[in-house]
């Protein structure tokens, strides 16, 4: 009898720690620098130590610029909140790949990109393929995620990567539920935060948590 308590104790344990386990929170750093993180690019990126809100700035950008986490990751669920002023253009990197060396030395970045979209075409929550394939799935034909983006206010973003299945909400209403099947699959890469190139691109970030599958 002891025996069999001593075993069901141990499921127990291993259960719960199964549970709790893999959970990662990506948190931004209280204080300059931006430990765990580089940037590429041009664009000036900001922490607010009292607020914690992360703000992207750019001005006559030749290219994008992106802050790119020096971890990577696979499988995770993804939330935060951005807000971006009409007229710029932003974006969520996950599943990354950075070459800090190309293109004569300025660097390139490409993979999937959960778009932020302030335009009248309002595809906030759109899946992009950056420096590579283009749009994967787009929110033409969802007009219920198209008016979920309120541009200058916070909105919330939920990103969920399953193996080779990316799904996206924004401001909890569904708007891409994609498989890739391509021979561009990735599994794994680098998170990142956008300024889009071009004349003026304002952002900020809060609230990021990243939790592991």
């Amino acid at each position: 009898m002891r025996t069999w308590l001593l075993f069901l104790l141990l499921l127990l344990t291993l259960g719960a720690c199964r549970a709790t386990g893999g959970v990662t929170i990506l948190d931004l750093p209280d204080a300059e620098p931006l430990v765990g993180w580089r940037v590429l690019g041009g664009a000036t990126f900001d922490l607010d130590a009292d607020t914690g809100v992360l703000t992207g700035t750019g001005r006559d950008l030749p290219r994008n610029s992106f802050l790119v986490s020096d971890a990577v990751y696979d499988d995770f669920e993804l939330e935060l909140e951005v807000s971006i002023a009409a007229g710029g253009n932003s974006g969520v990197q996950v599943r990354s790949h950075v070459d800090w060396q190309a293109d004569g030395g300025h660097g390139r970045l490409w993979g999937y990109q959960i778009e932020v979209d302030p335009s009248e075409r309002s595809w906030s929550g759109g899946l992009y393929d950056e420096g590579r394939r283009s749009w994967l799935a787009d929110l033409s034909e969802n007009a219920p995620a198209r008016e979920a983006f309120v541009v200058g206010q916070w909105n919330h973003y939920r990103i969920r990567c399953e193996g080779p299945r990316i799904r996206t909400w924004v401001n909890g209403v569904p708007a891409v539920d994609f498989t890739d099947a391509g021979p561009d699959l990735d599994l794994a890469g680098h998170v990142a935060f956008q300024v889009h190139g071009g004349q003026r691109a304002d952002v900020a970030f809060r609230g990021v948590r990243l939790t592991e599958l």
